[in-house]
């Protein structure tokens, strides 16, 4: 009767996290359409060639060495093979079938290599509509092969940082990964658009930041709902189980926490756009909707649904006034990324000691430190050796043309021509 009731857990927490999963795969498709809507049509195919693609490297970079340095376990899938069904039967039956980590190891690793694209996907938008797609494209390599794994071994995978201390022993906690994940991705960006500089046209003589509409609406607020729908996989597969019942609480409760921060984020930048400009600003909306799931993130099975909405609503009011802290800055990114997986993700990590007994504000701050400082520094040195060697910039004439022609030999939209 016990090992019945084992192998039902097993299916129900392995079933779990490949719908989990293929839900956060499905964030993917939300970044394609953000990010197509938000570009000028004469970039739009450059940049989804950019989302296929990085989403294919982290797939192939994560089996071959992301995972061994995360979690160890050793190359080409053999730390996952590890985790086969008899093996995992016969250690549960050792350890009385105590309900811990029973689990798939297959599908642990497609929940976690679709985190590791997404981190990678914050990257692209930022440096949108000037770099180069091979120089994007050897980055992503070293980004999901390296880099996010060695600061998510520290995190999730319980590594000493550098072998000196521990994250979780300094009082760092984040659920789902607003600094993991998040924070990280917008370091990366932030390094590349620093060494790669505005678009042009972006700032006046005066200083003064310019719009640059993106050529499609539509597919941005479209692209906003899947990834809103996205990350309950995103959120709830972080809860780990779900074949008992305080496991499957936990989920609804993420589940209903993530919406309400959601929804939040939107309504209050929303609003502060309107109080800023009179006016109802649909791109900051959009912002503050994933503001808010940001911001949760970190720590959605804690908060009370009020709280979370709250909490979302403050990281919705946060990035409208980081994006134009940013523009004064003079750092160019085109669809906010920066500001909303950065600045956003810092917050929801000094959220997390609100409603999480285990968590403190100087180890988020530490942990905070950690994942920013070594994702900026080592992406900065991999953008500087390709801009040193092979150029991370396209030229003025290739940017006026649009990165379609230039970098892909196509458009999107060839009948809007003349002939």
């Amino acid at each position: 009767m016990e090992n019945q009731i084992f192998e039902l857990q097993y299916a129900l927490d392995t079933f779990m996290f490949l719908i989990c999963g293929a839900l956060v795969m499905w964030m993917a498709a939300g970044f394609t359409l953000l990010e197509s809507g938000l570009v000028r049509a004469k970039n739009t195919v450059e940049i989804l060639t950019k989302n296929v693609a990085l989403y294919s490297i982290a797939c192939i970079m994560y089996m071959v060495c992301g995972y061994y340095f995360m979690y160890g376990g050793g190359f080409f899938l053999s730390g996952i093979e590890a985790f086969s069904l008899e093996e995992v039967l016969a250690a549960s039956a050792e350890n009385g079938f105590d309900g811990d980590s029973v689990y798939s190891g297959a599908s642990d690793f497609f929940f976690q290599v679709v985190f590791v694209a997404t981190a990678m996907s914050i990257v692209s938008g930022a440096v949108a509509e000037r770099m180069k797609l091979w120089s994007f494209l050897i980055f992503a390599v070293v980004l999901t092969g390296f880099i996010y794994p060695m600061e998510g071994g520290w995190t999730w995978g319980g590594n000493d940082v550098f072998g000196i201390f521990n994250l979780g022993d300094l009082g760092f906690s984040d659920f789902a990964g607003s600094g993991i994940v998040h924070m990280a991705g917008a370091a990366a960006a932030l390094s590349g658009v620093l060494l790669l500089g505005p678009r042009l046209g972006k700032y006046g003589k005066d200083g003064k930041a310019k719009a640059i509409p993106g050529a499609n609406l539509p597919l941005a607020t479209l692209g906003t709902f899947v990834l809103w729908m996205g990350w309950f996989g995103f959120n709830g597969g972080s809860v780990l189980k779900l074949g008992d019942a305080a496991s499957a609480h936990s989920m609804a409760m993420v589940f209903l926490n993530t919406n309400g921060a959601a929804a939040g984020g939107l309504v209050a930048a929303l609003l502060t756009s309107h109080i800023l400009w009179g006016r109802a600003d649909l791109t900051m909306a959009l912002n503050g909707a994933l503001a808010g799931l940001v911001a949760i993130t970190a720590e959605p099975s804690t908060p009370t649904a009020l709280q979370a909405t709250l909490f979302g609503a403050a990281g919705g009011v946060l990035v409208v006034f980081s994006i134009l802290a940013l523009d004064k800055l003079k750092i160019d990114d085109p669809v906010g990324a920066i500001s909303v997986h950065g600045t956003v993700g810092l917050l929801g990590l000094l959220l997390v000691p609100l409603t999480n007994d285990g968590a403190s504000f100087g180890g988020q701050l530490a942990g905070a430190a950690t994942i920013f400082t070594w994702v900026f520094v080592t992406s900065f040195i991999v953008w500087f050796a390709l801009k040193l060697v092979m150029g991370i910039r396209v030229s003025q004439e290739e940017e006026y043309e649009g990165l379609d022609v230039g970098e892909c030999g196509i458009e999107a939209y060839p009948e809007f021509k003349s002939a």
